[in-house]
């Protein structure tokens, strides 16, 4: 039987759904433990495989840890990065960027309490994932800065600061989320308005920006 050039075949497509599986039945069991207590066997027999299968996906735990890492933080970056480099209006970008980190919390909660907790967890591949995700959005936003009319002629190391600056605050957005839960919605709207206000202050603070050698767009 054929099909259609490029489309994965039938063999390929159930290899990705066993693998989209396998993350699937971790994040659920991590609901209640930590990634450096979750054993391999126990995610293959959530998903109906042998732990042979298993290694058919992952070469083990830390492994299949990576790859939520990349999957959340990759799709979100991406999103964002689009937003950022869409619009010229700041406040209408920093309402987008809010809404995306929210409306991503809401929809996919256990991918960020995983993140959250395993950004100081114990299993170290994936705490360098999550780094490096995040060092990959900076460097991102910083290139999108760089562009900026106000921001010409900023050191690229201020440049990069600022950048970092902007990722801390949306990491703690989702953080500040996660625990409220999305059954308050009192408390998700101020934890989204403090996120639009503190990063309209990081904006203005880049505005009145001064250091050695460094210009100012005031």
């Amino acid at each position: 039987m054929s099909h259609t050039p490029g489309a994965p075949g039938p063999r390929q497509a159930q290899k990705l759904r066993t693998r989209q599986a396998l993350m699937s039945a971790s994040l659920e069991l991590l609901e209640q433990q930590s990634l450096s207590s979750l054993g391999l066997r126990e995610v293959a027999r959530a998903v109906g495989i042998s732990p042979a299968g298993f290694y058919r996906h992952f070469c083990g735990i830390p492994e299949l840890g990576v790859a939520l890492v990349e999957e959340t933080l990759g799709s979100l970056r991406t999103l964002i990065a689009t937003i950022l480099a869409e619009t010229g209006d700041t406040e209408r970008r920093i309402a987008h960027t809010v809404e995306l980190i929210a409306r991503h919390v809401a929809e996919q909660p256990a991918y960020f309490r995983f993140l959250v907790r395993e950004r100081t967890g114990g299993v170290a591949p994936v705490r360098r994932a999550i780094a490096t995700q995040l060092d990959l959005f900076s460097e991102e936003l910083t290139e999108v800065l760089a562009a900026e009319s106000e921001l010409r002629g900023w050191q690229p190391e201020d440049l990069r600061m600022l950048a970092g600056m902007y990722v801390d605050q949306m990491v703690m957005t989702a953080a500040a989320l996660l625990e409220a839960g999305p059954d308050d919605t009192a408390e998700t709207a101020r934890i989204t308005r403090t996120a639009r206000r503190r990063l309209r202050l990081i904006n203005v603070g880049s505005e009145h920006w001064l250091d050695e050698g460094q210009p100012s767009s005031a």
